[in-house]
């Protein structure tokens, strides 16, 4: 297991990564790698791609990507409110 930080558009993130995720993340690297290219074996790989994500998902580390994301927004929205609105001034025409 191991911590990771990374920023995302300005963001900062911290995850715990654990050995079964990286063997699922590398597998769905692979799943994605073979249908891009023989797109023709899409179909047969999508639901192996669609099983490897749902088991990524079982492990929680999704829902806390939403959940931090969620919260980062829920903060931006909070601070833009606080901001008092700038009025535009008019010009008058000469």
């Amino acid at each position: 297991m191991s911590a990771r930080e990374f920023d995302v558009n300005g963001t900062d993130y911290k995850i715990m990564i654990t050995e079964q995720i990286i063997g699922q993340v590398n597998n769905l690297k692979e799943l994605y790698n073979a249908a891009y290219e023989d797109p023709e074996s899409f179909d047969d790989v999508s639901a192996e791609i669609s099983s490897t994500i749902n088991e990524i998902a079982s492990t929680g580390l999704i829902q806390e990507i939403i959940k931090a994301v969620d919260t980062k927004a829920n903060q931006i929205e909070k601070e833009l409110q606080a901001k008092p609105k700038a009025t535009k001034k008019s010009k008058s025409k000469k």
